[in-house]
């Protein structure tokens, strides 16, 4: 976890400001990333992935109450074996992979709308939040 941590500190200390206020928690990831909108000015993730008047989008709800639960340790539907966050693990947690567009995904890249998908700063800070556990915080 050692080697993670420390490749993404070098990786962010390298890039000029990701994203002012972004911050490796839960809360600020829910709040900057899944609850906003985009450049364009398009919702990125909750325009999908909410239970606002019909199922999620792949099962995945980010609503503030239930988000932590719906990705950390939580299946992928369709994806046998898949887990959305594995704590200490951005590698092989799906939404990673999903937010980098991956050749092995289901599906397209994250966020469906996109381009512009988000910046190698933000997907920085989701991987530092993951590589420190995932805490729920």
């Amino acid at each position: 976890m050692a080697a993670a941590l420390a490749a993404c500190d070098e990786k962010l200390s390298k890039l000029a400001g990701p994203t002012p206020g972004l911050e490796p928690t839960f809360a600020s990831i829910q709040q900057d990333i899944f609850e906003t909108t985009d450049s364009a000015g398009r919702q990125a993730c909750t325009v999908c992935h909410t239970s606002t008047g019909r199922n999620p989008a792949g099962g995945m709800n980010v609503n503030h109450d239930v988000a932590y639960d719906q990705l950390v340790n939580a299946p992928v539907r369709g994806k046998v074996g898949a887990i959305r966050v594995i704590p200490g693990d951005p590698d092989n947690s799906y939404l990673i992979q999903k937010l980098e567009g991956r050749a092995d995904i289901v599906g397209r890249r994250m966020p469906f709308n996109g381009p512009p998908f988000l910046t190698d700063g933000q997907i920085l800070i989701i991987r530092r939040w993951i590589a420190i556990g995932a805490p729920r915080n």
